[in-house]
């Protein structure tokens, strides 16, 4: 076996690619490729490349999507200005490790913020997700033939030399975009609950009923969904509520869900759900939140592990091949998962005031109590919360538990993407409210690394399909490379590990996501009811 090497720059010159895919090609340099790579990753990495700055060069907004492109020759990158920039190896630089630069700057006709960003395999059309509710697909044959290789020269294409179409089937923001490995077929979510298929060999007048009935359409925000090219047929749906879902695209509902252990039954949907993960819940867990997963990932190296992020606590690894279990604490307890959070926030707001207090205090000779502002929280509270309970769309769908949990990140603040690392996803990588990017090794889930990715929040964590290089963003207007270097990491905070994970814990712990607690304090005592419900509710904070 060859010892590991990181290839210097010098050999990326002309494709980064070339390095690992050079004839001949046989099932030995493969294996040495991967197996390199596996080592390249196993070593702490460090920052090697910031792509943009804070002038005229690179994006003006927060960078949402990252997506690498032509067997990783160029990097696509996505932003908040509705610009997609496409960035490619100066082949005159031999100093800069991995010296990306913007080739071609495309303005999208965007009216919102751009989420999802996906080069079409075998074509030069770019797909793209936003805000405004729309698709649209790029035609940048142009801007792809543009060289790399002038400093900061960037050409830029507007909405009219480059857009060639425009998707309006969706009816709220479109988060995700995902390929199928051909130049036509892609499937979009989006925040109204359905995941939908786009063919463009085909055309129609987008309409309320003239678009193609969506493959899902779950009743709930949606916002994450990943495929595996070993099982084209699946993809996982994520969003709102407890559960991410598995469905089946192929024919035959009532052979598919036989072929799951399931009870057929008739149904119009073209797709099947044929499991449901979600973690377990303790009745005795008092840290219960009404439940989002920002992010969903599946394995492309086995096509049946999956990750997903969830606010507010961890990364959970899942496998479509575990069998269902019946865990009754997962469904036991009378109070919502809403109603547990206010409940024990409220507690740690107001932890001088015992439930034996409340009861008493203030009791008259007939036992009426006296509705003090803490009774009068609870009892609003209990108000808010009391048609909380999460509805699941899909009851008698089998619940596969997690394999294991990912921890010392903080997922709150804003939508966390999480990913798979390695030619065989040896790691697990995810973003962070730090502004750090934190790697776990996936069989142990042990903390790998502490890497500091943005000044605020990281979002988007994307590898390279070949080098050991990956692409970060978030908040900052700029994308950052962090690669295997062989030196010591200046960017790492493996140091401060334990402090970063007790703050982040505490952050995120003691954050109110739901109420705005200060304001409810206020409530007027005479806008309570007879009952002690208000009959005047003060406008809830969301997240």
């Amino acid at each position: 076996m060859a010892d590991y090497t990181i290839p210097h720059i010098s050999s990326l010159k002309s494709s980064p690619s070339a390095f690992f895919t050079r004839p001949p090609f046989s099932s030995e340099i493969e294996r040495r490729r991967r197996y390199n790579l596996t080592r390249a990753l196993a070593h702490t990495l460090d920052r090697v490349n910031v792509l943009g700055d804070d002038g005229d060069y690179g994006h003006t907004g927060c960078v949402n999507a990252l997506s690498w492109a032509q067997d990783g020759d160029i990097l696509l990158s996505a932003s908040d200005d509705t610009t997609v920039r496409i960035w490619g190896i100066d082949s005159r630089n031999n100093v800069q490790e991995y010296p990306f630069v913007c080739r071609s700057t495309i303005d999208t006709g965007h009216r919102a913020n751009i989420f999802s960003a996906k080069m079409l395999p075998l074509s030069s059309r770019i797909a793209t997700a936003a805000g405004d509710g729309q698709v649209r697909i790029l035609d940048v044959s142009a801007a792809l033939s543009i060289r790399a290789g002038y400093g900061d020269t960037q050409t830029e294409f507007s909405s009219s030399q480059s857009c060639i179409r425009v998707i309006r089937c969706h009816h709220d923001s479109v988060k995700k975009i995902i390929t199928e490995g051909s130049p036509d077929l892609f499937l979009s979510v989006s925040e109204d609950g359905s995941v939908r298929q786009h063919d463009l060999r085909t055309s129609h007048s987008c309409g309320a009923e003239s678009c193609p009935a969506p493959l899902v359409d779950i009743g709930h925000e949606l916002s994450a969904l990943s495929l595996s090219p070993l099982v084209p047929y699946q993809f996982v749906v994520a969003g709102e509520g407890s559960y991410g879902y598995l469905f089946d695209r192929r024919y035959l509902r009532r052979t598919i869900e036989h072929d799951w252990g399931m009870v057929p039954q008739a149904g119009k949907e073209p797709t099947t759900c044929v499991r449901k993960f979600g973690r377990e819940r303790s009745s005795s867990d008092k840290r219960v939140r009404r439940d989002h997963i920002t992010g969903a990932r599946m394995s492309k190296s086995n096509g049946h592990e999956v990750l997903f992020s969830y606010s507010g606590d961890g990364v959970y690894l899942f496998s479509t091949k575990d069998e269902p279990k019946v865990n009754e604490d997962f469904f036991r307890g009378s109070q919502s998962p809403l109603h547990a959070e206010v409940r024990f926030y409220y507690n740690e707001i107001i932890p001088d005031i015992s439930p034996r207090e409340v009861r008493t205090e203030g009791a008259d000779e007939s036992g009426e109590q006296d509705r003090t502002p803490q009774r009068a929280v609870l009892s609003l509270f209990d108000h808010l919360v009391s048609s909380s309970h999460e509805v699941d769309p899909r009851p008698d769908v089998p619940i596969v538990m997690p394999r294991r949990r990912y921890t010392g990140a903080r997922n709150v603040m804003t939508v966390k993407d999480v990913n798979f690392l390695g030619p065989d996803d040896e790691w697990v990588v995810s973003g962070s409210d730090d502004g750090n990017l934190f790697v776990w090794n996936k069989d142990s889930s042990t903390l790998q690394g502490i890497y500091e990715g943005d000044s605020s929040v990281v979002n988007v964590i994307e590898g390279h399909p070949h080098l050991p290089l990956l692409a970060v963003s978030g908040i900052d207007t700029t994308v950052k490379l962090f690669a295997s270097t062989g030196l010591p990491s200046v960017f790492s905070r493996m140091d401060n590990a334990e402090q970063i994970i007790n703050a982040n814990r505490r952050l995120g712990s003691t954050r109110f996501r739901r109420y705005d607690i200060s304001a409810l304090l206020q409530e007027d005592p005479d806008s309570m009811g007879s009952e002690g419900i208000p009959t005047r509710v003060t406008e809830c904070i969301g997240q």
